[in-house]
């Protein structure tokens, strides 16, 4: 008997989907990626997602939907087979959970993004290339939109967000988690990514400014 087809509605260049996408490949799970247009949205992603009407969801044979990146992870770690992507140890568990909710509740904000950041980068394992010690985890996966959109942030900017000389290890750790080669293969089209983002650089350069600006 086939497994269930799994099927992962998402959009061009979202960090989130990045996240669903990474832990499949991680997880060795084979998927149908569904690019929305989410300025007309399909009437798949709107059954499958009446409350939010967002990507990423998760479509797995004829079970109910899986909307919300951070519970999609979770939802991949415990429905397939492969590495692990949550720490097995309770404690350990517990704090990739509360430092991936950090990240996607605090790091946004603008002008605290450094200082959070900072925070975060506390984590990582000393002597470890990733957040997941060596080999990627859960919080290496929440975080990796980050990594890759930073580096096009400050193409298009020319504004450094992160100073090498104050977060040496975070840079570290960004380069390695986007030389992957199981990330690299869900990484957006470069050339692409950087067409569709070009024209908002003013708007990217005044958020740059709010973050790069001492209070």
């Amino acid at each position: 008997m086939s497994e269930p087809t799994v099927k992962l509605i998402g959009c061009f260049g979202s960090p989130f989907v990045l996240r669903a996408e990474v832990a499949l490949r991680l997880k060795g799970v084979p998927y149908e990626l569904i690019e929305e247009d989410l300025s007309h949205k399909s009437d798949l992603l709107l059954k499958h997602n009446p409350v939010h009407q967002k990507v990423p969801v998760l479509v797995h044979g004829d079970r109910t939907a899986i909307c919300e990146s951070l519970v999609i992870l979770e939802y991949v770690d415990e429905a397939f087979d492969g590495p692990p992507l949550l720490p097995s140890e309770p404690l350990a568990r517990a704090t990739a959970r509360f430092w991936a909710s950090f990240v996607d509740k605090q790091v946004a904000a603008a002008r605290e993004t450094k200082a959070n950041l900072t925070l975060v980068q506390g984590q990582l394992p000393e002597g470890k290339r990733f957040f997941g010690g060596d080999a990627i985890g859960y919080l290496d996966i929440v975080l990796g939109g980050i990594a890759h959109w930073m580096e096009m942030f400050e193409e298009i900017t020319g504004v450094p967000l992160l100073p090498e000389e104050e977060h040496q290890a975070l840079r570290r750790w960004a380069r390695a988690y986007t030389a992957d080669e199981i990330v690299r293969q869900c990484l957006p089209d470069r050339d692409r990514l950087l067409a569709a983002l070009t024209p908002k650089r003013d708007t990217f350069v005044s958020i740059a400014k709010a973050m790069t600006t001492k209070k």
